[in-house]
């Protein structure tokens, strides 16, 4: 499923003008839990933008050690989050409304906050990316919540793009698994036993990609010279609400993220703040 800019948009660096997404490719997120749309940002604004995300990347990375000291987690991408705290650059490319916008649409949602932002940069020899399913890590109540995964070049097979298992995100079993070796095997056992459909395809320039909290995916080793370098925004409900941690990287987050909030308030704080809506 794929669209394309609104004629309107000429401004080679516009992230704020609506990007047109149909009724079908709605209800296509909505049933498969994914969705990949073309032309979504232009190469100008990847090379702007991206340019000083690396360069934060580089700066804040904490994950120093040679790639054959690190376990599995470690070896699949470099992770650095809330780089819009950090950049005002990187922070006027997350808080624009084209991205914004569409996480609401897709979602059917009056508006949407930030859960926040990260990167993930696979570097060149990285390892793949385990079966996983983000809601996993974060204290939320409802599955109003979706990730738009944004790479800054196009992703090739041998780059590991994001590959995404159909439907998954109805699926309950596994989800109490971080991202491992063990979810590695389990998740690819219990998907091929249930013969979930998987898309594993390339991202062109400009291709990016949202799928809900609770959708499975991974992605394969980065086998070539240079970083999959890719940006994610994690958006939710604008009325979505703190649950009560189930694991401890839950409890981490809410930490992190809302401390002073009792369960059940929205999240509602200076780190989460509404980045679209239509009220």
């Amino acid at each position: 499923m794929s669209a394309t800019l609104s004629p309107a948009s000429t401004n080679t660096l516009d992230i704020d003008s609506p990007y047109t997404v149909t009724p079908e490719q709605i209800a296509y997120f909505r049933e498969q839990g994914y969705i990949k749309l073309k032309q979504v940002l232009s190469p100008e604004v990847l090379a702007h933008y991206g340019r000083q995300i690396s360069r934060k990347v580089q700066e804040l990375n904490t994950n120093t050690l040679p790639m054959e000291q690190r376990d599995t987690y470690r070896k699949a991408f470099l992770q650095v989050g809330n780089i819009w705290t950090h950049c005002a650059i990187v922070k006027e490319f997350v808080f624009g409304k084209r991205l914004a916008r569409l996480a609401a649409e897709l979602m059917g949602t009056t508006g949407v906050r930030m859960y926040h932002d990260q990167a993930l940069y696979k570097e060149a020899s990285g390892g793949h990316t385990p079966w996983h399913a983000d809601q996993h890590y974060w204290p939320l109540a409802t599955s109003n919540c979706c990730t738009a995964w944004i790479p800054l070049q196009a992703v090739p097979m041998e780059m590991g793009p994001l590959s995404f298992a159909k439907k998954s995100h109805s699926f309950k079993m596994g989800r109490e698994l971080s991202i491992s070796d063990e979810s590695e095997r389990a998740l690819a056992k219990m998907l091929r036993e249930r013969n979930f459909e998987v898309d594993e395809t390339p991202f062109d320039l400009g291709e990016v990609s949202f799928h809900y909290g609770w959708t499975f995916h991974r992605a394969g080793n980065n086998t070539t010279p240079r970083p999959r370098e890719v940006m994610t925004i994690i958006y939710m409900d604008e009325d979505m609400r703190v649950a009560k941690p189930e694991n401890q990287s839950q409890e981490g987050d809410r930490k992190g993220i809302c401390p002073d909030l009792a369960f059940g308030e929205i999240i509602d704080t200076p780190l989460t703040p509404v980045m679209y809506s239509n009220r």
